[in-house]
């Protein structure tokens, strides 16, 4: 199974909106989430589980969930209010400088609702050979047996122009948000047998 990024994403009952990133287990290389950001306003970004995709194409993945059970699924950013003394000037006060009071405001922080141990990728991160970088990522394949991804999808406009590249997760010495690491160098990417993407 392919997963790709940036595509719209269809419920049970049709358009619910638009995969923005994959949130994985580096650990382990398991894909957990997609990321959707919603079709109808505020257009929030939720969380939907892998485990719920039915099907995909270049262009689109299809979930089991209905618009309705979409809206009640988790966020993707959060938002959690925190009191902040902001030093200033007392209302009223006749002291002059020195003396300041802190005046208290509460601010909206927003902050990715990422699992523990877990880390979103977004279409586009960097992808890095030894000896420098190589391409951008397009999509994962995915073993749908047990939602573990085997390859990444190199997007067009890398080093090897038309044709598709696909690198083994065994090559990857590690992920990070916008950023993939790889343990070989450009020549040896340019060997790689392509693999064919299986869409479901």
């Amino acid at each position: 199974m392919d997963i790709p990024i940036d595509v719209e994403v269809f419920c049970a009952d049709g358009l619910c909106g638009r995969s923005t990133k994959v949130v994985l287990r580096p650990k382990t290389d398991e894909v957990t989430h997609l990321v959707v950001r919603q079709q109808e306003p505020p257009h929030k970004e939720i969380l939907i589980p892998v485990t719920a995709v039915t099907a995909t194409t270049p262009d689109s993945i299809n979930v089991r969930y209905t618009r309705d059970e979409t809206a009640r699924l988790q966020p993707f950013i959060e938002t959690e209010y925190v009191q902040v003394d902001i030093p200033g000037p007392a209302a009223g006060a006749y002291f002059t400088d020195p003396y300041v009071y802190p005046e208290v405001e509460i601010l909206p922080v927003k902050h990715e609702a990422i699992p523990p141990d877990e880390l979103a990728v977004r279409r586009g991160a960097l992808v890095e050979a030894t000896d420098g970088r190589v391409g951008h990522v397009d999509e994962f394949v995915v073993d749908p047996e047990n939602d573990h991804i085997t390859h990444i999808v190199l997007r067009e406009g890398h080093l090897w122009g038309q044709k598709e590249v696909t690198i083994p997760i065994s090559e990857i010495e590690h992920i990070e948000e916008n950023i993939v690491r790889l343990k070989i160098d450009k020549r040896k990417i340019g060997t790689l047998p392509a693999v064919p993407v299986r869409r479901r």
